[in-house]
């Protein structure tokens, strides 16, 4: 970033340095992950803290502004969330790219077994355990494949992830093929965030399109239906009319950015007031 190209009134000296942090995932796969620590950060400050994934899968996030541009964002939210208190997790998960063939084609991932989820567990108890974090007080959100991931962790451990937003997340792999046998089938809806609707108990705000070509937006709808019926986890929708995958307009992306925000904090901020 050149600093003689910011406006006068970005705020900088408010941006912390991401630190690389590595997770061990149960099955003993390293995960690399960038951890955003308020500057003013102590041991016994019970902060809440938030756990990012990207989509993709196939991505990698940086220590620093990414070069693509919803990414670029996405660590600008991370930022402000670290600037209003919260300490942030973002976690490079297996499937992405930047570390081997083998990681990029990890076994069981996605409809094939969900092996990914672990990565987001295991960064998930590492930030329980920081000296600097309420282990009670943990969040999620992300875009798409990280959106799948939001559901999937308040699907399958709402007891730590106490709110989550699921920004136009897969919910249902099963749904998005023709082709697959009944065996195929069978586990790709096991390795979907639907598959664990019983256990859903914590509240999640979905931001969605109705025209996006990425995800369908009956993902969405499908899943919120699901959940009402079970009647007992607080739903808020925000439904992006025309826009596609990452919105196209400015004022969509400001209030799905300013609602994630607002939303979290509403649940699990209090604590950092």
């Amino acid at each position: 970033m050149a600093p003689e190209k910011l406006p006068a009134e970005f705020p900088i000296g408010e941006l912390v340095s991401p630190e690389l942090v590595t997770v061990k995932a149960a099955d003993g796969l390293d995960i690399p992950c960038q951890l955003f620590l308020p500057k003013d950060a102590k041991p016994g400050d019970n902060r809440p803290g938030v756990v990012y994934t990207h989509g993709g899968p196939i991505r990698q996030m940086l220590l620093g502004w990414h070069y693509m541009e919803f990414y670029s964002e996405a660590y600008g939210i991370n930022q402000y969330f670290a600037s209003q208190g919260y300490v942030v997790i973002s976690i490079n998960y297996r499937s992405g790219i930047g570390y081997g063939r083998s990681f990029r084609e990890a076994a069981n991932t996605g409809m094939r077994g969900a092996a990914e989820y672990q990565d987001v567990l295991a960064g998930a108890k590492y930030l329980q355990n920081r000296p600097e974090v309420d282990p009670e007080s943990i969040g999620k959100w992300g875009l798409s494949y990280g959106g799948l991931l939001t559901a999937m962790a308040l699907a399958r451990n709402s007891d730590i992830f106490k709110v989550g937003v699921d920004m136009a997340g897969v919910h249902d792999w099963s749904r998005l093929r023709d082709n697959l046998n009944e065996g195929m089938r069978k586990k790709a809806r096991e390795s979907s965030p639907v598959a664990d609707v019983k256990t859903w108990t914590s509240p999640v705000l979905f931001i969605h399109g109705d025209d996006d070509r990425n995800v369908p937006f009956q993902q969405t709808t499908d899943i919120v239906q699901k959940l009402r019926a079970k009647g007992d986890v607080y739903i808020e929708l925000m439904i992006a009319p025309d826009e596609p995958h990452e919105f196209l307009l400015y004022k969509n992306r400001m209030e799905a950015y300013h609602r994630t925000f607002e939303f979290i904090n509403r649940f699990i901020g209090k604590k950092s007031q």
